[in-house]
């Protein structure tokens, strides 16, 4: 009978030691099974935070930044009730009567800040970030023409060398086949200087953006549109101008029968804007497509963290942005190129002209 109860003890212990180490094996896996559900919660944070920095950097800001690098506050200029003029959005705020919304980033009545929907200013005029990088094209433009016209004077009657020949090589292009085959000499060449400074703005903000840390102006709607605007006022004004202000509206039946009027002139009219929409839109896709797919690739070596993956990631961002180089060119190209053509088909048949 002892032995018998020994033995039941001995068993009972035995069990309960293993049921205690199972508990504690269940334990300890509960355990490393939060703690691996924490860490994955934490690196998919992460990771999505990484992304969403980067897509904000392609955004606007009221500050110039290069990359991430706040180098400087940027004026802010609000017309409501008169004008309002800042140093700078602290300024702003230090007023009372603007302030920063912090969901949209944009200045916003003080009084209506906790509101449903607070109310902008009537009209928002500051300085922003990619102004300023438009200023940027402009003054690297500035520059290069300055020391190639200088280097012509200096070296008249020779043949034009280092960044004069360069200039002059694109010139003559646009001059040649982009602007003179699609419209009559004489305009091409009064139209001459706004193509010439179209294409090699659009250009230079282009390849802006293409250095580490620059913004491209053309990858936002607001300049695409701007830039669009003009080229509207250009290709209407320059066929009034050279056709006349009733065969400008006589160009709106689109050649057909007088009949068709009702028909034709509301397309004829919606041509007339969609023409800039389109280029508007083609500009700021292009630019926007190879920045977007750039800033994905760099936010799969966050999301991933490893060294095997970077290798073909960094080798497909290497040809994404040699790509984007190439589009630089090709879409100042076809903006230009676009306008041109809009310009000629505005005035209508010219047949007869002088081409170059």
């Amino acid at each position: 009978m002892a032995e018998n109860s020994n033995e039941i003890l001995l068993a009972e212990n035995h069990e309960a030691e293993h049921a205690e180490t199972h508990e504690s094996v269940d334990a300890h896996e509960a355990v490393d099974s939060h703690t691996e559900t924490a860490h994955d919660a934490e690196h998919e944070a992460g990771s999505e935070n990484v992304f969403q920095e980067l897509y904000k950097q392609m955004g606007d800001h009221h500050g110039f930044y290069w990359g991430t690098y706040h180098i400087a506050d940027l004026p802010m200029i609000i017309y409501d009730d008169g004008f309002h003029f800042y140093s700078s959005p602290a300024a702003m705020e230090a007023e009372g009567k603007f302030v920063m919304d912090h969901h949209t980033h944009k200045p916003v009545k003080a009084s209506t800040l906790h509101s449903e929907h607070p109310e902008p200013p009537a009209l928002d005029l500051s300085i922003t970030n990619l102004i300023v990088f438009e200023w940027i094209a402009l003054f690297i433009l500035g520059i290069l023409f300055i020391k190639a016209g200088s280097s012509v004077k200096k070296n008249a009657g020779r043949a034009p060398k280092g960044i004069a020949n360069v200039l002059e090589v694109m010139f003559i292009y646009v001059r040649d086949e982009m602007i003179r085959p699609n419209m009559p000499l004489h305009v091409a060449d009064r139209l001459l200087p706004y193509f010439i400074s179209l294409f090699f703005f659009i250009l230079v903000m282009n390849l802006t953006g293409l250095i580490p840390g620059g913004h491209t102006a053309t990858g936002t709607i607001g300049v695409t549109c701007g830039l669009a605007i003009t080229a509207f006022i250009v290709i209407n004004w320059t066929a009034i101008r050279e056709s006349g202000i009733g065969a400008w509206f006589k160009h709106l039946l689109g050649g057909a029968p007088i009949g068709l009027a009702p028909i034709m002139i509301p397309i004829e009219i919606l041509s007339l804007f969609i023409k800039p929409f389109a280029l508007t839109i083609r500009l700021f896709a292009n630019m926007s497509a190879g920045h977007i797919v750039l800033f994905s690739l760099l936010g799969l070596l966050f999301y991933f963290g490893s060294y095997i993956v970077a290798v073909p990631l960094v080798g497909f961002s290497v040809f994404i942005y040699l790509l984007e180089l190439l589009v630089a060119f090709i879409q100042a190209y076809v903006f230009t190129m676009l306008t041109a053509i809009f310009v000629g088909l505005a005035i209508g048949d010219h047949a007869h002209e002088e081409h170059a």
